[in-house]
């Protein structure tokens, strides 16, 4: 696949472009005004960072406030695959959801507590906010291709000065087999909940990271750390970024105190090249891969990240689909190995047919 910036038009960016100038986007709000800002809110206080709130976990799913929400029912009794199923290259589906608004809340890292956040920009499910909980999302409503598809994407968001930059349109979120044996991939349980990175993360952690796939990119300029300095100004480059999640669970909890340890990376099986998920955390999920297209270019001395540089980027998933959807499509297109689109299907492989119907459903 060759390694260029998402291609849009000039009216596009040339749009998108107006609107930031004239301050749309997200307002930084506290906690005494948690409304959420729709794409086109004002732009007053863009960039709050973080608001000193201590951190707590405490939250209908989790009222002693440990941190830990266990799975209900754990999954028990698995060993990492190390099964080699025939080689496909593809095992995938896509999950194309909108931006529905900015606000500085974070339902995971700082539930209840609307404004302790930084910044961040919201696809997916139009309701999350600081007060999500899983039955919450499952009665919102999604922008996302498949109505069925009620989780909650969110990430950091971009400015450019005090502009913030928005994803125009569907963006691409991959969901993919992340180990060897596709056939071993089961959907996320409902409720399953994580943090992609962490905003604390240095350069260097960035760069190293397991999920970092081409980093920034640009133009004809990938592998970047930093935003890229030789960013075309053409009406036909967007800054992008490709990051991926991890894919093994422990089977035990949808959420830990660190957001982070009941998911790993799968690791290499000693002796072959294959991936295969740690014997600590042996159920195979679908492996997230988050590629974002801002429209934005030329000079981006001035773009920051409302956490921080541009190695702080980060972002979460909190699992809402309808569970009869997602196993469709987890079976057809990650078991099935096909390369499917929002609909579960594959262009290659018109033969397979579609997991969903036209309107994204279950048929």
């Amino acid at each position: 696949m060759a390694r260029r910036s998402k291609i849009v038009s000039g009216t596009l960016i040339a749009g998108a472009l107006l609107l930031t100038s004239l301050g749309l986007g997200g307002i930084a709000m506290s906690a005494e005004a948690p409304a959420a800002n729709p794409v086109g809110g004002g732009v007053a206080a863009a960039h709050a960072g973080h608001v000193m709130a201590a951190p707590s976990s405490s939250s209908p799913e989790d009222p002693d406030g440990d941190g830990y929400i266990p799975a209900n029912p754990p999954v028990t009794g698995v060993t990492p695959s190390t099964k080699e199923p025939p080689h496909r290259y593809f095992h995938e589906f896509q999950a194309n959801c909108s931006v529905s608004h900015t606000r500085p809340d974070d339902p995971i890292v700082y539930p209840q507590q609307p404004g302790a956040s930084h910044d961040h920009t919201f696809m997916g499910n139009t309701t999350t906010d600081a007060a999500s909980t899983t039955a919450s999302l499952d009665a919102g409503r999604p922008t996302c291709k498949a109505p069925g598809d009620k989780s909650g994407y969110w990430m950091p968001t971009l400015f450019n000065a005090d502009r913030p930059v928005l994803p125009i349109g569907p963006q691409t979120i991959y969901y993919k087999a992340g180990v060897t044996d596709y056939t071993s991939v089961r959907p996320f349980p409902k409720g399953l909940r994580f943090v992609v990175g962490d905003p604390m993360q240095t350069a260097e952690e960035f760069r190293h990271h397991p999920g970092f796939v081409e980093g920034w990119e640009c133009g004809d300029s990938f592998f970047n750390v930093e935003f890229p300095k030789d960013c075309p100004s053409r009406p036909d480059v967007q800054l992008n970024i490709r990051f991926q999640a991890p894919s093994c669970w422990d089977g035990k909890y949808l959420d830990t105190p660190d957001h982070r340890s009941h998911m790993a990376y799968p690791v290499v099986n000693p002796g072959t090249n294959n991936n295969v998920c740690p014997a600590d955390h042996p159920v195979a999920l679908p492996m997230v891969e988050f590629k974002m297209a801002f429209p934005v270019n030329g000079d981006l001395s001035h773009a920051r990240l409302a956490s921080g540089p541009s190695w702080s980027f980060h972002y979460d998933f909190f699992n809402a689909w309808d569970a009869p959807t997602l196993k469709a499509l987890v079976e057809h297109c990650v078991v099935g190995a096909l390369q499917c689109d929002a609909r579960g299907y594959d262009q290659t492989h018109p033969e397979a047919g579609a997991a969903l119907d036209e309107n994204y459903e279950l048929p």
